[in-house]
């Protein structure tokens, strides 16, 4: 392979790992162009306006095409299922660092977040991908513990054909402190 095409497939293949087609993601909603943070600034290119949710063109969601429908008897129905696929919290706590920045929260302590997925690993989303990754504040309104009750009800009714995976997944990423009336449950 000669050096410039060895460029072309190295950089295509960067470009393929970044939108997840590498790492096996599908994505829960088309994300809006935004600018990551300039390394040493403090420069914010996702807005706090959505919360307690997620900035959208930050943080789409993503699911992890091992969770179907037709697999969830065997993934996310199976008890201690999420241990298995959940992230390190060496990698968990450098994106966390880094979107706090990328996010402008003036409190910058990583133990004031949750480095929380917008599509729970309980739902089936994808566990290291940064567009289903935000840091969730601990406090205010609506605090993490919070959603963590909501996405426990949601498998629960998943796994007890109540609903189907999709429309959970659907409700909790559209806006999980509705998705519980949303589903009827």
């Amino acid at each position: 392979m000669m050096p410039r095409q060895r460029v072309t497939v190295v950089a295509a293949t960067a470009v393929l790992a970044a939108a997840g087609f590498a790492t096996g993601t599908a994505q829960a909603a088309a994300p809006a162009a935004h600018k990551p943070v300039k390394s040493g600034t403090l420069a914010a290119s996702c807005s706090q306006a959505y919360l307690p949710l997620p900035d959208p063109s930050c943080t789409p969601g993503a699911y992890n095409p091992a969770v179907t429908q037709a697999t969830i008897g065997s993934t996310i129905c199976v008890s201690g299922w999420t241990a298995t696929v959940r992230p390190p919290v060496s990698y968990t706590n450098a994106l966390k660092t880094q979107q706090i920045a990328q996010y402008g929260y003036a409190d910058t302590n990583p133990a004031d977040y949750e480095e929380d997925h917008l599509v729970p690993l309980e739902l089936g989303g994808a566990p290291r991908d940064p567009r289903n990754l935000w840091p969730e504040p601990r406090y205010g309104n609506q605090p993490a513990q919070s959603k963590d009750s909501v996405e426990t009800r949601l498998k629960n009714a998943v796994c007890g054909h109540k609903v189907t995976l999709a429309a959970a997944r659907s409700a909790i990423a559209g806006d999980w402190t509705t998705a519980l009336s949303r589903l009827g449950l």
